[in-house]
């Protein structure tokens, strides 16, 4: 018989940058007892996103900055919208190119990563944000 569980987790993030999130979806996934199924992770917001990255070197997560940076500037003039700053349209189009959502196997009533992966809530707008993300757990 198939069960689901779900969560709601909040994250403070400190401004532009990743944070890393397994270790909390982890614990859902170990509280909801399901030990084969899916991980379903969402995060509620148009201005962050989630990544599945190597978690060994942090120069990675730099590296993706960096490159997001390039390709999709802080208050480049083709933007219109801009409400809420120069990065107001920038995050919106970061979070477009990266991920709102992630699925990850359960295996044996753990996330099924790989030896280097790691989840990540990867804010896109400059200043501190209280971000929320939903956890769905589906499985046996």
């Amino acid at each position: 018989m198939t069960q689901t569980y779900q969560e709601t987790l909040q994250f403070n993030t400190p401004g532009r940058g990743t944070s890393r999130i397994d270790h909390d979806i982890a614990q859902v996934v170990a509280s909801s007892g399901i030990k084969t199924g899916l991980c379903h992770v969402f995060i509620h917001h148009t201005s962050a996103s989630l990544i599945l990255c190597e978690n060994a070197d942090p120069d990675v997560r730099v590296d993706l900055e960096t490159f997001m940076s390039h390709t999709v500037p802080d208050g480049s003039p083709m933007f219109r919208h801009v409400d809420e700053g120069p990065d107001d349209m920038s995050a919106h189009i970061r979070s477009i190119l990266t991920n709102m959502d992630l699925t990850v196997p359960v295996t044996a009533g753990h996330l099924g990563l790989g030896t280097w992966q790691g989840i990540y809530l990867w804010e896109h707008r400059t200043h501190a944000h209280r971000r929320r993300v939903t956890v769905t757990v589906t499985g046996n």
